[in-house]
């Protein structure tokens, strides 16, 4: 059995599983994922159908499985069973608790489908791993909010809340969600808030009450990545001059802090941000690591970082 053949086996296989997971499979999808031309996956295709798996659809508009049409459970390869494992354990820690249940309820049905040797191996492996987590899962006032919060995406239904602000102020938002994000250890929703006609995010573990209503989106959206990139007002920009010691420990956190430009500038990396939190979070942040810092522009954030460390300084005197 040569090597071509076992290639061809294997990517057979996979287009079966692409097959079993989605709705509709394109050749073109299908060939980039593969890294083959798409007349190979039209004769992957062909072959499949040759060993009699019911496949509907044609070259150039998809492919899917005959509804109704059911295979037997699906083997993992050893090195795929270890990745549910380490997945797993990664998602005890920072899954939503609103999620947990469903999650487990999976995993319990991708166990039950396990050869025997395969199970050993889980229960000889899990206790060998460990992710750990010092933050704590802030708690939720609504229980199984993200798959509403889902529901409401897929179906493109409006939502009504109750939401409390960061100073305990409470208002009710209709709001058409666009997508949800894990970021700092907090979920947040991206949405459309009609109340505000722009577009808004807000913390899950803030909301008081939520439910789905019947009435439909306003308008189409696109990713939720391309609206967390957009302002949600005026921005200021920032010049840091930051010595290189300290540059890997602010990797993450720049991004998120509005970074669009890094320059070398020997000793020390000169950084630019766009930032719409001038007022309290960027001085906030930056005070982490002031001592290796100095600002460039604009003078207000000098003037805000002077202010907190003399409201620390004279609290703790």
């Amino acid at each position: 059995m040569n090597d071509n053949y076992l290639k061809k086996l294997d990517r057979v296989t996979a287009i079966l599983t692409q097959l079993q997971s989605k709705p509709i499979v394109r050749a073109q999808d299908l060939a980039e994922k593969f890294d083959v031309s798409v007349r190979t996956i039209y004769r992957d295709v062909k072959t499949l159908e040759n060993a009699g798996i019911p496949i509907v659809g044609e070259a150039g508009s998809g492919y899917s499985l005959m509804e109704g049409y059911k295979l037997p459970p699906v083997m993992f390869t050893k090195e795929e069973v270890l990745s549910f494992i380490t997945a797993e354990k990664l998602m005890q820690k920072f899954l939503h608790q609103s999620l947990g249940n469903h999650y487990q309820t999976a995993m319990e049905k991708v166990r039950s489908v396990l050869k025997h040797s395969d199970k050993n191996l889980i229960q000889n492996i899990e206790k060998q791993i460990d992710v750990y987590n010092y933050h704590p899962k802030p708690e939720d006032n609504i229980r199984n909010i993200i798959p509403i919060i889902l529901e409401s995406i897929a179906e493109k239904k409006q939502l009504i809340m109750e939401y409390k602000t960061v100073d305990s102020k409470i208002s009710t938002r209709t709001i058409e969600a666009v997508g949800v994000f894990f970021e700092f250890n907090y979920w947040y929703i991206m949405a459309f808030c009609t109340l505000r006609n722009d577009f808004r995010q807000f913390r899950v573990d803030r909301i008081l009450q939520i439910f789905k209503t019947q009435n439909p989106f306003l308008q189409e959206y696109g990713q939720i990545n391309d609206y967390r990139k957009s302002s949600n007002g005026n921005k200021t920009k920032v010049r840091l001059l930051v010595e290189k010691k300290i540059i890997n420990h602010l990797a993450n956190s720049k991004k998120y802090y509005g970074l669009i430009e890094e320059i070398d500038r020997g000793n020390e990396v000169e950084l630019i941000f766009e930032t719409e939190w001038i007022n309290d979070g960027f001085p906030r942040w930056l005070i982490t690591f002031a001592d290796y810092a100095t600002i460039l522009e604009p003078e207000i954030l000098k003037t805000k970082l002077s202010d907190i460390v003399n409201r620390i300084s004279n609290k703790h005197q």
